[in-house]
């Protein structure tokens, strides 16, 4: 690990709860200066708290992504308090997983979906561009997901989304060449987080899962019931079969620490067991 975190000013969206939390709190121990951003003011603050509290150096904003204006405010507030945006991470988003026939109970956060995991990436992007232009350099952290590489059944908005943040993102990369740096980070899934929650019907998740589900099935009875062996959870073995947040942090952190001049485009970060087909 270098030293090229220290002093830079990064906003991150969903800064609340999650990974956003998570890695709000680890790029402030390394010196970092923090907007942590959250639709959830009090979610975003008590992560500015514990930053604080430990020694570090952030500021809560509230902002709903879907909307530009709010991520212009982010923006502006960013630079009023801290003079630069040197990174934005657009991690903010919501997983309802979904087979076609739940749009009755499934549209609306279809809908939502669509709102925060595409066009707040689109939003937050637009929000920073200028400042970092005139700046002359910036980097922007795009979270995607696994779900993004191919079409499964129970994930077509999800994972239309999804791919869409990959083809925005690289366009975007192309058309900033030399002064705005973007990475896509496609994490597999993560059950200890949040995200979870917002899923519509748990049986869609199994479309990611595929010829491996009768495996899968048996991890999770096994760890419910306490007799899977301790290698499923080791990260130390190659059997580790459910990542754990930190992992995608790291993959952040690794993206931002990077010289100027060296831009990380694509991580994808599983499990060396994991279940997943995409």
């Amino acid at each position: 690990m270098t030293d090229r975190v220290t002093g830079k000013v990064i906003i991150i969206t969903g800064a609340g709860s999650g990974f956003g939390a998570l890695a709000s709190k680890r790029l402030a121990t390394m010196g970092a200066r923090l907007v942590c951003c959250d639709i959830n003011i009090a979610s975003a603050q008590a992560t500015v708290d514990a930053i604080v509290g430990a020694g570090g150096e952030a500021a809560a904003a509230t902002a709903d992504v879907s909307l530009l204006d709010d991520m212009r405010a982010v923006a502006s507030l960013t630079v009023e308090k801290f003079g630069a945006i040197d990174v934005l991470v657009n991690n903010a988003g919501i997983m309802p997983l979904a087979f076609l026939a739940d749009h009755e109970a499934a549209a609306e956060a279809w809908s939502r979906c669509i709102d925060i995991n595409f066009k707040g990436v689109m939003n937050g992007t637009m929000a920073v561009h200028d400042q970092m232009i005139a700046q002359g350099r910036g980097l922007i952290v795009n979270l995607s997901s696994i779900f993004g590489n191919v079409p499964v059944m129970g994930g077509s908005v999800y994972g239309a989304t999804k791919a869409a943040v990959d083809y925005f993102s690289h366009s975007v990369r192309q058309e900033s060449r030399g002064r705005i740096k973007v990475t896509v980070i496609k994490p597999t899934g993560v059950p200890t987080t949040n995200l979870g929650n917002s899923v519509i019907n748990a049986a869609a998740a199994l479309g990611a899962i595929g010829a491996n589900y009768g495996e899968f099935r048996t991890m999770l009875e096994r760890t419910m019931d306490g007799s899977a062996p301790p290698e499923w959870s080791d990260p130390e073995s190659i059997t580790y079969a459910s990542l754990e947040p930190e992992y995608i942090v790291e993959a952040i952190v690794h993206a931002i620490d990077q010289p100027w001049g060296v831009s990380i485009s694509d991580i994808t970060v599983r499990a060396s067991g994991d279940h997943y087909v995409m």
